[in-house]
């Protein structure tokens, strides 16, 4: 009686369980990405040689953003321009650092972020940031060809 032979070893390789681990994951990324992002976007001006703050990344830090067309929000929430006095009093009343943040769209009109910069410091903020980008370095070629 000739004895049963064990089946060869399978050399493909089963990626279905890969598959459905990262179609998993792409949609958790999915639906975490815009849960991350802090405040409004806007986008900001570019300067070769920004400060760095920190703390305007801080959880209660207080940031005031001002968009493209002229809509201004304290954190994620719309404000009318003759309630951030009053909105940011309160909200640095028991902090220690009274730093107030400002972010504005490049190309957000510079009256809007004069009246804003003139609320801020009518709450009685003594530190007020300006929050900008870092510019991109250039490559070399065209560094060169800028300058005369």
């Amino acid at each position: 009686m000739p004895k049963a032979k064990a089946p060869g070893a399978v050399s493909d390789i089963n990626v279905t369980p890969l598959v459905d681990v990262m179609l998993v994951l792409l949609i958790i990324f999915m639906v975490i990405t815009p849960m991350l992002q802090k405040g409004v976007s806007v986008d900001m001006a570019r300067v070769n040689n920004p400060r760095p703050m920190q703390d305007a990344d801080k959880e209660d830090a207080t940031v005031l953003a001002i968009t493209r067309d002229g809509k201004i929000y304290l954190g994620s929430d719309g404000i009318a321009i003759d309630k951030i006095t009053g909105k940011v009093k309160d909200r640095i009343a028991d902090k220690l650092d009274k730093t107030v943040y400002v972010k504005s769209d490049a190309r957000a009109k510079y009256g809007d972020v004069v009246a804003v910069v003139d609320a801020v410091r009518a709450a009685g903020v003594d530190s007020l940031g300006l929050l900008t980008e870092k510019v991109t370095a250039r490559s070399a070629g065209a560094a060169a060809a800028a300058t005369p």
